[in-house]
């Protein structure tokens, strides 16, 4: 990754290495499983390309489908100077590229950011995040969103996503086309291929659910993290991800709903109740989010609760998680 003077995280870039690896394997595995079980080399591997094909359009197009399921539109310095002079002087604070910026039309209070590289990213604040958030508060948010484009994990995590669809695209090719090409009727064998391609498919998708989870997850804080020890006030952040929560919570679940296919991406996850605290979570807890920005708080002598500051400089690692 290009450096800036966001807080580097190892761990991050492990995991990013990690998934990518682990997800690169599982299809090569799932396409040579498709050989074996088809019978024709040509076949498997054109249902394996027009797998990938399907996930670059994702990958390539990911910003335009991304604002365009928010109803967001890019705005210039001239139409949102106040919005692109906070983002200016985070990226000049950052050492980094200026991305693209968005607003998207919708009461829904979030900000995420999105894009295939650091140069064609784009941050995207929602127009009820910025009647909810004080002007220190949104800059605390974009710190977090600048972080994600710079540590390049959201296009990691996008390529990642990948992989449950292109799963899903193998087992459906070979359910109604794969399975009548390479072994017509109801013999033993077709059976037995049919059921292991989708098993494999099954296999690739689940681990491709989870390993994306749990990168999100980990993401997440070190988004957090970086952001915080890049503005030094930690304190904003936690209480811009408090109104937002709680707003979220105010919320009306068909707005919610409507909004979650973007969940991975959003600083917050527009849903409510439990489900925050499960294995399928896409962010970690707010409580576990407060208590690491309490303990860089603490670090930086900048006390949460506004206190003075007494000493303190700007980080070089994160606490560990």
């Amino acid at each position: 990754m290009a450096r800036t003077r966001f807080v580097q995280d190892t761990g991050l870039t492990v995991r990013m290495t990690t998934v990518m690896f682990v997800l690169g394997a599982l299809f090569v595995a799932l396409v040579v499983g498709l050989m074996y079980f088809v019978q024709s080399a040509g076949l498997a591997l054109l249902i394996g390309l027009i797998g990938l094909g399907v996930a670059w359009g994702q990958w390539y197009f990911s910003d335009k489908v991304a604002l365009r399921g928010m109803r967001a539109r890019e705005v210039s310095p001239e139409e949102d100077p106040e919005l692109h002079g906070i983002i200016d002087r985070l990226c000049a604070m950052a050492d980094m590229p200026k991305p693209r910026v968005a607003v998207s039309d919708v009461e829904l209070a979030n900000a995420f950011a999105t894009g295939r590289s650091p140069d064609r990213a784009v941050v995207c604040v929602t127009t009820g995040i910025r009647g909810l958030l004080t002007p220190e508060e949104l800059e605390a948010v974009l710190a977090h969103e600048l972080s994600h484009v710079a540590h390049r994990d959201v296009l990691v995590m996008t390529i990642a996503s990948s992989a449950g669809i292109i799963a899903g695209f193998l087992a459906r090719s070979w359910q109604f086309g794969g399975f009548g090409l390479a072994r017509r009727g109801k013999d033993a064998g077709g059976a037995v291929g049919f059921l292991a391609v989708i098993l494999i498919s099954l296999v690739v998708y689940a681990l491709s659910f989870l390993l994306t989870r749990l990168l999100s997850r980990y993401r997440e804080l070190c988004a957090d993290r970086s952001g915080a020890y890049l503005t030094q006030k930690p304190a904003a952040l936690a209480s811009a991800l408090q109104k937002i929560t709680g707003e979220i919570a105010a919320t009306p679940q068909r707005d919610l709903r409507a909004a979650q296919p973007m969940n991975a991406f959003f600083i917050a996850p527009a849903v409510r109740g439990l489900s925050l605290q499960t294995l399928t979570s896409t962010h970690p807890s707010l409580e576990q989010r407060l208590d690491q920005l309490a303990r860089i708080a603490t670090e930086l002598g900048r006390p949460l609760d506004g206190g003075p500051l007494d000493g303190g400089s700007l980080g070089t690692s994160g606490p560990g998680l």
